[in-house]
């Protein structure tokens, strides 16, 4: 094997992804399961889980898929729960799921915007405080926040969802500060618009999605793989040295 393989397998690592049923979240356990993980996939729709855990025993790889509402309290807690009682340990905690209700602040009801700061923030602090403490025995442990360009640079209509991802953002530092002398990197990706059934509802038409568009200098929105594949970096031993970070996956839009 080429050593650049080995400083990217994820051999013998197990990996929790939260929704992990579809679009990014799908994507991600995929190509961690191609990497060598374990995946223990957690998500609120069956069918999707059951796509996902063929995605990972399609590549040779353990599944164990975990229905949870992350909305709830319990919903993080159960999930990692199961998973350290399955596997033992979670080498690499992947905070993906994610929901955003395009609203103006006027209209913003406070069942919304509670809704959105559990899911995008709330699960989040859970479930790393729930896994924690196994990585902090062990001394390793990868957490990769998946963020978004808008919680970095606001836009219309996303008050609710950029205020819970800037808090996200946030909270990967926080987790820097207090675990990384015990070998556990925590980092955040940011993208832009990304072509999921989400990002498809929200910026699909072209009156809205041309626009957006128009301001990345790449002149396109990101593909799940692209996403995914930043995960892979920041999971696997490559990116040991890389810690606290927010990274942009955005074209260049917030270089302008």
């Amino acid at each position: 094997m080429a050593r650049f393989v080995e400083r990217f397998s994820l051999n013998d690592r197990t990996a929790l992804v939260t929704g992990a049923s579809k679009g990014i979240g799908l994507e991600i356990c995929a190509v961690l399961a191609d990497a060598g993980a374990d995946i223990v996939v957690v998500a609120r729709d069956a069918d999707g889980l059951a796509e996902a855990r063929q995605a990972v025993e399609q590549a040779g790889r353990k599944c164990l898929t975990v229905a949870a509402d992350l909305a709830t309290v319990e919903g993080p807690r159960d999930a990692a729960r199961q998973a350290l009682a399955h596997f033992g340990a979670i080498d690499i905690l992947v905070n993906n799921a994610g929901t955003s209700t395009p609203q103006s602040l006027l209209e913003m009801s406070v069942e919304n915007w509670d809704r959105i700061m559990a899911v995008n923030l709330r699960a989040p602090y859970l479930l790393a405080q729930a896994l924690g403490p196994k990585m902090i025995e062990r001394q390793l442990g990868k957490i990769i926040n998946i963020s978004s360009q808008t919680g970095v640079v606001a836009i219309d209509d996303h008050a609710a969802y950029a205020a819970s991802k800037n808090g996200l953002n946030a909270l990967t530092e926080s987790i820097t500060c207090e675990w990384a002398k015990h070998n556990i990197q925590c980092n955040a990706i940011c993208p832009t618009v990304i072509l999921t059934p989400m990002g498809e509802r929200v910026w699909g038409e072209p009156a809205k999605g041309d626009p957006m568009k128009a301001k990345i200098p790449a002149g396109r929105f990101g593909r799940p793989v692209e996403v995914a594949d930043l995960v892979l970096y920041l999971a696997s031993p490559a990116s040991d040295l890389v810690n606290g970070d927010t990274i942009m996956l955005d074209g260049g839009y917030t270089a302008l």
